[in-house]
């Protein structure tokens, strides 16, 4: 049997020919899983707001319970946030050692945390990865954000209400905390202001 000889330019086309085809399945694919990654994303983001109130949930009922326990707002300047019954939620974004950084921090009427979450990216398991931990998250339990950021330090003093303990280890990461918690205090000031005066 006679071996083919294919010409350089017919080899050429014929990859082309691939690469598109394979472009169009992968792009037909995303297309069509865009909207179930959106749903499992926004469910995703319900669950930690939901958590930082202490309401557990999963992504078959986060949204009922959202709907039942938390209210939607906007800054005058435009920034969201979130209301329950016993004061507001703030997002937090920042940045970490390898990557984005988030949270919510939940405060009663006088500014003090009553719960957070926080979620990372691609943070170094153990070390910066451990933001993801409840373990983590309660260290903000009881320190407020009334006249004074809060930022992370090493060996935070207990009953400084502006300090929580630094990760060990995981320095860049604990510094892009404090950043983005100092960066959500001056954002949502006002706010928190306004919330206090309401109270007295």
């Amino acid at each position: 049997m006679a071996k083919k000889n294919f010409s350089n330019s017919y080899i050429f086309i014929y990859s082309a020919v691939l690469v598109v085809v394979a472009a169009l399945i992968l792009t037909v694919v995303s297309v069509s899983l865009k909207p179930m990654q959106t749903k499992n994303q926004q469910a995703e983001t319900k669950q930690m707001i939901l958590k930082t109130i202490g309401i557990e949930s999963t992504r078959d009922n986060a949204a009922k319970l959202y709907a039942q326990h938390i209210t939607e707002s906007t800054t005058p300047s435009g920034l969201p946030y979130y209301t329950y019954s016993e004061g507001v939620i703030i997002p937090l974004k920042g940045t970490g050692l390898w990557g984005p950084i988030w949270g919510y921090l939940a405060l009663d009427g006088s500014s003090n945390v009553v719960g957070a979450v926080f979620d990372h990216k691609g943070e170094t398991p153990g070390l910066g990865g451990e933001i993801a931990t409840d373990k983590f998250a309660h260290r903000f339990i009881g320190k407020t954000m009334d006249e004074h950021p809060i930022y992370l330090t090493k060996n935070a003093e207990k009953d400084n209400p502006y300090q929580v303990d630094a990760i060990s280890g995981g320095t860049m990461t604990s510094n892009g905390v404090t950043a983005m918690l100092e960066k959500a205090f001056f954002d949502y000031r006002d706010l928190t202001e306004e919330r206090e005066e309401d109270e007295q």
